[in-house]
Order: structure tokens, then sequence, then C-alpha cells
């Protein structure tokens, strides 16, 4: 189930790109309204089709943590953005950084204080949460991030149309939906920390393998690594889904998953906002005649940056995701919950609790006889 769902996902990847190329044939605007009828369509299926589960004792809206935490994350990336363009001594940067590094460092103080908070910080106390959370930031913040950057090199360096980016870059998203449902199905029986560590290392040699561009390079240079990245996102997609979730009981499920997404989202938010800053520096002032050569070494920059990336995340989801922090019905070798049944019923069948039966029936007071097996049931 879970290949199923990496699948779709890296379908929808590789579909984006090209159909973005077909709308923007037509006009550029209908890449925003083409939204409107996707997101109604998930709405209508979700209604028909997704039973609704409400657990006892779900969690209200933690509006102090997400209010600061969203404020936090907006000025961090809008001060690394426009670092590149006003300088990182400018009035405006200077006090997005500021303002982020007060509402992010107030966080935990707010959520400690929290009921219900959105974010537990005992969550950090479990090295595979946390290697979870790293692998997450690490393969958005290198493959996905480093796609902005491959659009522009072929779009602006190499004059390909949208729609012919769209459809050299489905090499990538090729390769990852054909790796996807295998993994899952693999995921049964290997640890998670043996799928997500080499991916994560196979996306960090796909993007080195993109390196080595020069003004005279074809797209065609791109076609070795990108199937490598796409291959190891393909292996990272099933384990990574369900890592938070399976380390903690299921009334904390929705959270920790909730949270693991959320660091997908800022390592993209954060990579595209640093690699930005130095892709632009690279090919700025840039002549007609010199520009291929400059957007092939900004490029060049940028994919060893998220290669480095990718490979710190590979070392910490090795040494941090460990089997016996997963719950029972979890990695791989964790004990699973119907064993456990089973094994309490085979000791109450093999007589174990019987002298705690008959201990119980001898000291208490007179009354009914025992009731019979069937009786009980």
């Amino acid at each position: 189930m879970l290949g199923i769902w990496g699948a779709v996902i890296t379908a929808g990847l590789g579909c984006a790109p090209v159909l973005g190329g077909l709308l923007t044939e037509v006009s550029w605007r209908l890449i925003f309204f083409v939204n409107l009828p996707v997101g109604a369509t998930a709405i209508i299926m979700t209604l028909i089709g997704v039973q609704e589960f409400r657990p006892s004792g779900s969690r209200r809206i933690d509006l102090p943590g997400s209010t600061v935490f969203t404020v936090g994350l907006v000025a961090l990336i809008y001060g690394l953005t426009e670092s590149g363009i006003d300088g990182w001594g400018s009035a405006p940067v200077i006090g997005a950084l500021a303002a982020a590094a007060a509402a992010l460092a107030s966080f935990p103080l707010i959520e400690r204080r929290r009921h219900q908070p959105m974010f537990s910080l005992a969550l950090l106390r479990k090295p595979t949460f946390v290697g979870g959370l790293a692998a997450a930031f690490g393969m958005n913040g290198s493959l996905y991030a480093i796609l902005l950057y491959l659009v522009s090199y072929l779009q602006d360096g190499l004059h390909y149309s949208a729609l012919g980016t769209g459809v050299r870059l489905i090499v990538i998203t090729g390769a990852a939906t054909a790796v996807t449902i295998p993994a899952g199905r693999v995921s049964a029986h290997v640890p998670a920390r043996w799928l997500i560590g080499p991916g994560l290392g196979l996306i960090g040699l796909g993007l080195l393998l993109m390196r080595g561009l020069d003004g005279g390079s074809n797209w065609t240079h791109l076609i070795p690594g990108m199937a490598v990245a796409g291959a190891g996102a393909g292996l990272v997609t099933p384990p990574l889904a369900s890592t938070a979730a399976r380390v903690v009981p299921p009334r904390d499920a929705g959270m920790a998953s909730g949270v693991n997404s959320t660091f997908r989202q800022i390592g993209i938010a954060v990579s595209v906002a640093v690699l930005g800053s130095i892709f632009d520096a690279r090919i700025s002032g840039a002549r007609a005649a010199m520009l291929a050569a400059r957007y092939a070494s900004a490029l060049n920059a940028v994919l060893l940056i998220a290669a480095c990336l990718a490979f710190a995340a590979c070392a910490l989801a090795v040494v941090l995701i460990r089997r016996k922090d997963f719950h029972a019905a979890g990695d791989p070798g964790a004990p699973r919950a119907d064993a456990l049944t089973a094994s309490a019923t085979a000791r109450r069948r093999r007589g174990i609790l019987a002298p705690l039966t008959a201990a119980s029936t001898t000291t208490s007071s007179p009354g009914p006889p025992p009731m019979t097996d069937r009786g009980r049931a």
C-alpha cells in the first residue's frame, strides 16, 4: 500500500511539469487556475470515499504554537530569499532574520506550556523520529529543491520550451515511480534505515553525476544522474511515509506524521532560498554569449551543495533510525500486535492463569458458582 501511495505521488510530480508546459503554451496564467478544479475534485473525492476517524481525546488546534512557528518560518524564508537581492547587511534582511530567530526560539517555550501542543518536544528524544526528520528535510532540500534550478538551466540556459523541459524531467520522476512500488513491498521485510539511508545516498550520487556541465553541454549529460537520483527518491518515499507515525502510539500518529511532512516543506523552502542566492550570484551580469556557460557553472555549484545535504541526511538516517523504536505494527522485526495476542491466548490455554483464578475463587465470599468458559463468552 505504501508503494502505491508513493507511486501516485511521484507520478503526480512527473505529470505536473508536462501538464504545466502544455498549459503555458496557451497562457501562463492557467498554471494558477488549474488548482481550482484539482482542489475541488480532491474535496469531492474525500467527502465521498474517505471515512472520518475521530479518536477519543483528539487534539485541539494549537493556535499560539502554530502562529509563532508560521511567523518564524515566513520570516526566515523571506530573509534568506532577500539576502540574494539586497545583501546580508540590508535592514529588511536583518530584521526578518532577527524576527525569525525570536519566533523560533520562543516556539519550544510555548509548546512546553501547552496541554496539547502542536509539536510534542518529547518526540525529539526518540532517535528514529529525529532521523526521519533529517531524511525528510534532506530529500526535499536536495533533489526536489534542485528541480527549480534544473528547470531554469534547461529553459534559460539551453532555451528549451516549458513543455520540452517538462518532458525531460520525466527521467527523474519515471525512475522514482518505477522504484517506489517494489520498495514499498520490500519495506515490509527490510529495516527502514536500510532503504532510507541508501536511497538518500543514491540521491547524492545522482546529483554529483549531473555536475561537470560547461557552456557546450547538452541536456543528455544530465540523464544518468537524473535516473540515479530518481531511483533514490523512489527508495526513500515508502518507508519515510510511515517512519514518523510508527514510533509513537496511534493517538499521536497524526501529530508525528504532520511534523514530518512539515519538515519536508521546510527543507525545500529553505534550500530553494539558500541555493537561489548562490545561483543568482553566478548568473548575474552574464552576457548573451556567456549565458549557457554561466547557467552551467551556477547549476554545478548548487548541485554540489544539494549532494552534500543528501549525504549528510543519509548518514543521520542510518545512524539514528533504529528498529527497536518502532511500535508493534511497524518495522520488520518489531513485535506484532497479533503475535502478542496469540501468545497470550496460548499461555491462557496452557493454564498459566489457572492458579490465579483458583486463588481468587477460594478467597472470595460465597456466592454463585464460577461461570464456565461458555458462560464467560
